[in-house]
């Protein structure tokens, strides 16, 4: 297994980071063309806590070597399961998410979480990542750790890219939602 984890911080309040969360695969996210769908499977919210719990499957069309296919079959569309808690009282948002496609050959589980800052909780929030990959190619440890190091690799990247795609979302999310806001105090 090889673990991948990357921090930053969002010069965004964890309000809008939170709220802008749900369109990070919107149109305006020219990094997430590569997501063609996502679903809501389920959404409840605790009544005790508050907690908001979703799980959704996000289908992406992704980019996959034809030797691969032809090596085990399978198409370029790929799903994977998210477990989504947002828990208004703390001011966090945890997110993990497995791949479904693929599962028998590279298990890659997630772990995403947004909190306030403590430097500065009003106007920043921190983002943690982590992935843990691990290839399932039977007792070839030499072609594992290849398998493993490449797909860390191609999860830094794809990270670095998300990363970039969720700041345009977040900076649209302000200027819309502020101009809503703007539009609806003169209304009062």
């Amino acid at each position: 297994m090889k673990v991948f984890s990357t921090t930053c911080t969002f010069d965004y309040s964890w309000d809008e980071v939170s709220t802008a969360n749900w369109r990070k695969y919107c149109p305006w996210n020219d990094k997430a063309t590569h997501v063609v769908g996502v679903d809501t499977v389920s959404r409840t919210v605790d009544p005790k806590t508050g907690i908001l719990r979703t799980e959704r499957l996000i289908t992406c069309d992704q980019s996959v070597p034809a030797w691969l296919l032809s090596l085990f079959g399978g198409s370029t569309t790929s799903h994977v399961y998210e477990v989504s808690y947002v828990d208004p009282i703390s001011k966090k948002v945890t997110m993990c998410s497995t791949n479904l496609t693929w599962s028998n050959v590279l298990n890659v589980r997630e772990t995403v979480t947004y909190s306030p800052s403590s430097a500065s909780p009003t106007s920043h929030t921190e983002f943690t990542q982590e992935a843990k990959i691990t290839a399932l190619c039977g007792g070839w440890q030499k072609i594992k750790n290849k398998v493993e190091e490449a797909s860390v690799e191609r999860f830094r990247e794809n990270a670095s890219r998300g990363r970039e795609g969720f700041e345009t979302v977040l900076e649209m999310s302000r200027r819309v939602f502020g101009e809503q806001r703007e539009l609806e105090k003169a209304l009062l």
